[in-house]
Formats: structure tokens, C-alpha cells, sequence
């Protein structure tokens, strides 16, 4: 199906569907270079502050470890990779992380690829303002040459080698939806069954709020700042999230060309022909890194593939907007949205903050 991008955009964002609990704890944190955002409709207050100050340390050790470019434990096994180091010890998380990243790639058919860091880096992507000048264009060729991917690793408890140096291991491709799963985890282990996950438009639902689902407002990915408007929404049932990418987060333009942060290894270059990308991922164990991670090969395969890279992932709700506005959605997310109308404004109301 396609329809007008004024119909329904791919930005997102928290509505209110009706009138908030009689107590509701909120708090935001910036980490993952984006604000995250836990709300709690608890009536015991002490209760969701507790927990979700404990997600949010969990968050700060994440961003630690798995930056892909701050002293940390990956940027020294990346250093080792490097190196030519092999059996180099690792934590058990970043293990993990390689092989549930191995398992993305190979059904994506390489276009999730973590394993481009220097690709990601070259562009300027590892610097808190990316900008030009745009890297070399033989440089870009000889890491494509390369052609460092995930298969390249082997983990062995928690050991690694590679067998190509040209490794460099990023994983901004799904940090945030494994971050939504770990919040997740924490925060039913500390009682608290009802909660909305908002790490920078990466979303993750547990139960409800109050007597209704929680509702996510879609917005326009080239609205102006400030003037974005509710265009439909999106009921999330308890343990589903949303993951979406896009070419307005991270990005910089020159010559008057966007040069966005998601790269196709398969060029060198940052990805072209699609403003965003959302994923619905149902209710399952890793829901939110599946919702992340997805959206990139969708992403990078662009309008013409987008629909066959889904089928590979298992996913079968996801929508992209194109560069000309127009937007594309599997049937799945088709029948679930809301468009914009009488019903979607009595029932989302005014537009929260982003």
C-alpha cells in the first residue's frame, strides 16, 4: 500500500490516549547520545522511582561499555581486533551481543552489519558532531575491499578472535533496543508491570496506562522543529516495541546533499532514497533490540527491497517513507494504524513533548 506522507509519518512519540492515572511517575535521563524517557502510571510512587533510577544506572553502564569509540570494553576489543589479536577475553554482555548480532546479519544478508565500524568512523560518525569534510573516496573503497562483516568473528564463552583485522565492532545499529529490553527486564524484577520505554524514539510498552493501551503518535520526519503535528497513532500491546530509523537524527549536509549515519556496507556510503523506517517487533524475549536492528537492512534495502528484507527478519509489520514523502506499509501495520480523524484527535488529544 502506498499513501501521501501527510497521511502518516515515521517519527515517534508518546500521546496521551486519555486522562493520566491518578499517579504517574515520569523521568528522563540523556544517555546512547539521545534523551530517554520512563513513564509509570504507580500508584506506589517510591516504588517506580526506585526502579526506574535503577534502569537508568543500567543505562550509564551500558553506554560505558558499549560505546563504540570512548574508552570501554568494546573499544578494547576492537583495539585487540586491530591488532590481530586472537581468543581476546571480552564480558560476557558483549559475547552475547556478537552472536545475537551474527544471527541479524545473516538473515539480513550482511546489511546489518555492526561489524563496519571504520566505515561509521570515516564518515564522522564517532564524534558527538558529525560534519564533512566527506572522507576519501579510495579509502572509503579499500575498507569495502575489506570487507569486514560479522561472520568474520568466533566466540568462545567469552573469548573472541577474528579473522579479519578490519574488524570494528558498532553497535549504535541496536544498543537502544537492547538497552529497551534490559529497562524491561529491570523494571518487572522490581515490580513494576506498567511502564513506557522512550529511548529516542526507540519504544517499548509494558501492560498498560491506567485503563487503556499506550499510545504512540506518528509524526512527520521533515516537519520543522517545534511544528511536528499528530498525523495517526499506534496502540502498543504489553511487551511490544517500536524501532525506527531515520535519515533526521544523525546526519549533516554538504554541498547541499544529506549524509546520513546509516552506511550500506555494501558501497561505503550512507545509505539513499529513504527518510525512515519503523518496525513494529510483537510482544517476545528481545522484542526491542528486534525492532531496532531490523530497521536498519530495511533501511539500507530501500523501497524497492525493503518488503523482501522484512520477510527474511520475520517481520511483519513495518512502514517506510521514502524520499518523495510517499509512504509504504505491509498489511499487518496497515490494518492496526489509526489515521488521522475526529476519533484519533478525542482519543490521543494534544501532542506531548518529544
Amino acid at each position: 500500500m502506498r499513501v501521501p506522507a501527510c497521511v502518516l509519518a515515521a517519527a515517534l512519540v508518546w500521546m496521551p490516549c486519555a486522562a493520566s492515572p491518578a499517579a504517574q511517575y515520569r523521568a528522563s535521563s540523556y544517555v546512547f547520545g539521545t534523551l530517554a524517557q520512563i513513564t509509570v502510571p504507580e500508584a506506589d510512587l517510591g516504588r517506580a522511582q526506585r526502579a526506574v533510577a535503577s534502569v537508568f544506572r543500567e543505562f550509564d553502564r551500558m553506554h560505558r561499555d558499549l560505546h563504540a569509540w570512548q574508552p570501554g570494553e568494546l573499544v578494547a576489543l576492537n583495539e585487540a581486533i586491530a591488532r590481530g589479536e586472537k581468543d581476546v577475553a571480552t564480558t560476557a554482555e558483549i559475547a552475547a551481543l556478537i552472536q545475537e548480532a551474527r544471527w541479524f546479519s545473516e538473515r539480513s544478508g550482511d546489511l546489518f552489519n555492526p561489524a563496519i565500524g571504520k566505515l561509521v568512523a570515516l564518515w564522522s560518525f564517532h564524534r558527538d558532531q558529525p560534519g564533512g569534510p566527506l572522507p576519501d573516496p579510495s579509502e572509503i573503497a579499500r575498507i569495502v575491499r575489506a570487507h569486514p562483516r560479522m561472520a568474520d568473528l568466533t566466540v568462545r564463552g567469552t573469548t573472541v578472535s577474528s579473522s579479519n583485522p578490519a574488524v570494528r565492532l558498532d553497535f549504535g545499529g541496536y544498543a537502544k533496543g537492547y538497552a529497551l529490553d534490559r529497562a524491561a527486564a529491570i523494571l518487572r524484577e522490581s515490580g513494576v508491570s506498567d511502564a513506557l520505554v522512550n529511548i529516542g524514539g526507540n519504544i517499548l510498552a509494558l501492560g498498560r496506562r491506567g485503563d487503556t493501551p499506550w499510545c504512540i503518535g506518528l509524526e512527520d520526519p521533515r516537519a520543522a522543529p517545534g511544528k511536528a503535528e499528530l498525523l495517526g497513532t499506534i496502540e502498543l500491546a504489553d511487551g511490544e516495541a517500536i524501532g525506527t530509523s531515520g535519515d533526521y537524527r544523525r546526519y549533516y549536509i554538504v554541498g547541499g546533499k544529506r549524509y546520513a549515519h546509516i552506511i550500506d556496507p555494501r558501497s561505503g556510503y550512507p545509505a539513499t532514497g529513504v527518510r525512515s523506517v519503523t518496525v513494529v517487533a510483537p510482544s517476545r524475549p528481545g522484542a526491542g533490540a528486534l525492532s531496532d536492528a531490523a530497521s536498519k537492512p530495511l533501511f539500507i534495502a530501500g523501497p524497492l527491497g525493503w518488503r523482501e528484507a522484512a520477510d527474511k527478519l520475520g517481520i511483519t509489520q513495518a512502514l517506510l517513507v521514502d524520499d518523495q514523502g510517499q509512504l509504504q506499509l505491509t498489511t499487518e501495520l496497515t490494518q492496526r494504524l489509526q489515521e488521522r480523524g475526529i476519533e484519533t484527535r478525542r482519543r490521543c488529544g494534544s501532542r506531548s513533548p518529544h
